[in-house]
């Protein structure tokens, strides 16, 4: 099985612990594709909606992980910043 992914350990562990040997393929973008051009036969990627994928003629068949997006401040910017930071951090709530 050829797996496109710029997630190449998280898809190889997440398949080994299936018993299931893949091949990957590392590419950093426009995922969807390599499946369209014979490339590879899966893909594992992040998907937000699925519009994408759908766009593309493509099924999410299993989810891999539950992940979350995370904004991450250095202290020391934090502490010198903080009055900078909050109106910033007001705009993402």
């Amino acid at each position: 099985l050829k797996v496109a992914t710029k997630y190449v350990n998280c898809a190889r562990e997440h398949f080994a612990n299936k018993g299931v040997h893949i091949d990957t393929i590392h590419l950093y973008g426009s995922m969807e594709l390599a499946p369209l051009v014979g490339l590879a036969d899966a893909i594992v990627d992040l998907v937000s909606t699925g519009n994408t994928l759908r766009a593309n003629g493509l099924v999410e068949v299993e989810e891999i992980a539950n992940i979350s997006a995370r904004l991450v401040v250095n202290q020391a910017s934090y502490k010198r910043k903080r009055a900078q930071l909050h109106p910033f951090f007001d705009l993402l709530k």
